[in-house]
């Protein structure tokens, strides 16, 4: 993990490669606690008997899950210490590769794209890919934005 000593630490450290997280499980009841909360009960997400018989054989993480996994798995690559909060400024681009199979473990590679000052706060450009064990093609590709202040 990479730790960051304030804003002027992170402010040094555009073009950085931050590395691969742990491989987290996305079992089933991830993929049907993700369904409850957003009420996306699609038959492939929840459904395993149905979804047996469909195109992947199994269940699949709905897309967004796939995404907001990423909050937990960046989690794992980077902290910044020493700021007093920081802020999810949105994404600039999100593509879904590859469907996440339910059992499947997967994992996110990130690098610090862009860095910089954006009035009183850093701003970070995020590329990070979300691996799918044993996959040769990725789960996703996303490009985020984050602003930490002093």
């Amino acid at each position: 993990m990479r730790i960051f000593d304030g804003l002027t630490d992170l402010a040094g450290s555009e073009g950085e490669d931050l590395g691969a997280s742990d491989w987290i499980l996305v079992d089933q009841r991830r993929i049907d606690g993700f369904a409850d909360v957003t009420g996306d009960h699609q038959w492939i997400h929840v459904d395993p008997a149905r979804a047996a018989s469909g195109p992947f054989g199994r269940t699949i993480a709905p897309g967004y899950l796939t995404l907001s996994l990423l909050a937990e798995l960046t989690t794992r690559l980077y902290r910044v210490d020493n700021v007093s909060f920081a802020v999810n400024y949105g994404l600039d681009r999100v593509r879904f590769i590859t469907p996440v199979i339910e059992g499947s473990r997967v994992r996110a590679t990130a690098r610090l794209a862009e860095v910089g000052r954006v009035d009183s706060a850093v701003q970070l450009k995020l590329e990070s890919v979300i691996e799918i064990e044993g996959s040769a093609r990725p789960a996703a590709v996303v490009t985020s934005l984050a602003r930490y202040f002093a």
